[in-house]
């Protein structure tokens, strides 16, 4: 099994981003303080620290789409992607790029969807029926 990773970035405001993790995405919250928070991401932890969130752009071509640079997410299984999208979606969470599927019927097809936290931040999240074609070619 993977070792979890962890990532630390910056997010304006610890209750927007207490609502948005928590309540939106429904990770569990860990240890804080003052200036930052913890979260379980999805058996990830994801630290986020009061600053100025990094810079991003739609420079990253991938199949049809320009998606944010930079920008982290995670993998799920394609029941736990769609459970997450309509919690989205319950949520009223704009999609930069909706749930759709990605390089239908080739090696390493996938759903992925984009969205922002209310600090701007990118995060993509993919879905793969089969997790043995996350890295194929």
């Amino acid at each position: 099994m993977p070792m979890p990773f962890h990532f630390a970035y910056h997010v304006t405001d610890l209750n927007e981003a207490r609502a948005f993790y928590g309540d939106t995405l429904g990770c569990a919250e860990g240890r804080s303080t003052e200036t930052w928070v913890d979260f379980d991401f999805f058996g990830h932890q994801v630290s986020l620290h009061l600053g100025t969130p990094f810079a991003n752009a739609p420079t990253g071509k991938v199949g049809d789409h320009m998606v944010p640079m930079p920008h982290f997410g995670l993998v799920l299984d394609l029941a736990r992607f769609n459970a997450l999208a309509e919690r989205l979606k319950a949520a009223d969470v704009d999609f930069v790029i909706p749930p759709s599927v990605r390089f239908e019927g080739q090696p390493g097809e996938q759903w992925t969807m984009f969205f922002r936290d209310p600090s701007g931040n990118p995060i993509e999240v993919k879905g793969f029926v089969d997790q043995s074609q996350i890295f194929a070619g």
